[in-house]
């Protein structure tokens, strides 16, 4: 089985994919418009340059997405955050930064008792995001 998180956009999912390919170093696999759907598939009206269905690899990770219809626009994301795990702390300083480009950062990046890093930040796609480098602390441990 795998996990794997599906984000929704309000017409820019496109945009977010391509600075998350650059930031995370991922690939994207699939980016498939409105505009792509055969002309018999039944398709809400929506502008054709939306993003039906995306989906990208990073590392041995997916992540998908889609552009939802303007009259589903809702809320920022709420209730959940991406978690960044690495093992070196140079790459989470990487990491948070670009994704700190444009957003904003709720907690920056720092030394915990648990983590070598960690900082939380909603990137300027309204997704919130943890970035963690562990220090293998656990809670029976001294």
């Amino acid at each position: 089985m795998l996990l794997a998180p599906y984000l929704t956009f309000y017409g820019n999912c496109r945009a977010a994919f391509e600075f998350y390919e650059m930031a995370l170093g991922g690939k994207i696999m699939a980016m498939i418009s409105f505009a792509d759907m055969p002309a018999d598939a039944t398709a809400p009206e929506i502008a054709n340059d939306l993003i039906m269905h995306a989906h990208m690899t990073i590392g041995e990770q997916t992540l998908m997405a889609s552009d939802a219809p303007p009259e589903q626009a809702g809320s920022p994301t709420q209730g959940i955050c991406l978690s960044l795990q690495v093992d070196d702390a140079a790459e989470a300083e990487t990491l948070f930064g670009r994704l700190a480009e444009g957003g904003t950062v709720q907690m920056p990046l720092q030394e915990t008792f648990w983590a070598t890093r960690f900082g939380m930040v909603t990137d300027r796609f309204g997704t919130p995001w943890m970035v963690n480098c562990s220090n293998d602390w656990r809670p029976d441990q001294p």
